[in-house]
């Protein structure tokens, strides 16, 4: 027996497909798809999130560019570019010393795009029968499992 994936509710071996109690012996698969569900407030939420996040981290260089512009233009009206400079400075010195901080927004950002946007359903037929196998928002743990679902009906239709 060949292990494909195996996580806390859900385990595919090249014998069967076991999800919350329910075992489907792979040798009874006869087809395998998958379809999108419909979204569920988790993902919506994920994708509100992932736009402020986006938002947090866009409008401070945004804010930034906008005075230096406007320190530079006040400061040719004026002829004194000491104060501009300074300023300028700043802006270019903390941003810099903040970079080792955006790690954590960026990795959270990073995760909301590796999980996706939408419901993933897995389906199989067998027994004559179309059943539901896995409903999750979780694209990269669909794909996994999606996979090691392929994987094990390939392998069961090359040894018959």
């Amino acid at each position: 027996m060949a292990l494909y994936y195996r996580d806390d509710a859900v385990q595919v071996t090249s014998e069967s497909i076991r999800v919350g109690g329910h075992v489907i012996p792979i040798a009874e698969v006869t087809y395998v798809w998958h379809q999108k569900g419909r979204t569920t407030l988790a993902v919506r939420g994920r994708v509100l999130g992932r736009g402020v996040l986006v938002l947090l981290l866009s409008l401070p260089p945004l804010v930034g560019l906008v005075c230096v512009l406007s320190l530079a233009w006040s400061a040719q009206d004026r002829g004194d570019w000491i104060p501009a400079l300074v300023v300028l400075a700043a802006c270019v010195i903390i941003p810099l010393a903040l970079v080792p901080f955006l790690e954590i927004p960026l990795g959270w950002l990073d995760r909301s795009y590796e999980r996706g946007n939408r419901v993933h359903e897995l389906w199989v037929q067998y027994r004559g029968q179309e059943a539901m196998v896995l409903r999750t928002p979780d694209a990269l743990r669909f794909g996994q499992i999606y996979r090691a679902v392929q994987r094990s009906v390939e392998q069961q239709g090359e040894h018959w």
